[in-house]
């Protein structure tokens, strides 16, 4: 069976995308790639296909995968009805939402400050009587 899947190419940090048909079995770095049938780079978005070709692959029952279909349907290849389209609104369960940071309460982050603020003024005080001996010993 053939898949069309994302190759990475690009140097590192710099991801760059060739659309490819590879046997599904197969890892997309090393496995035997049938045909290249386009190419996606990420930063800028830009993809390019070559619609005629993927056409023929999926019409053979080439398996994309969901990150290759919305970038077809973007270029505006035609789908075979059997082709699942990712809902991509669904989010993931959270096994853990307590420990998430938004979920954290914010009183230790307000006491913290308000103790910052009660120490700044005590401080200036103590400068201000220390101040006044040097300058009566000075005259």
């Amino acid at each position: 069976m053939l898949a069309i899947r994302l190759q990475r190419v690009g140097r590192k940090g710099y991801p760059v995308y060739r659309i490819a048909v590879q046997e599904a079995q197969r890892h997309p770095s090393s496995g035997r790639v049938v045909a290249y049938v386009g190419n996606y780079n990420p930063h800028t978005k830009e993809v390019k296909v070559q619609k005629d070709t993927a056409q023929k692959y999926l019409d053979n029952g080439a398996q994309p995968t969901p990150r290759v279909v919305k970038l077809l349907k973007a270029e505006g290849v035609k789908l075979p009805k059997w082709v699942k389209e990712y809902d991509s609104t669904k989010q993931k369960s959270i096994k853990t939402q307590e420990k998430l940071r938004k979920n954290q309460p914010d009183e230790p982050v307000v006491e913290a400050e308000a103790e910052v603020a009660e120490e700044a003024p005590a401080e200036e005080t103590v400068e201000e009587k220390t101040e006044e001996p040097a300058e009566e010993k000075a005259e």
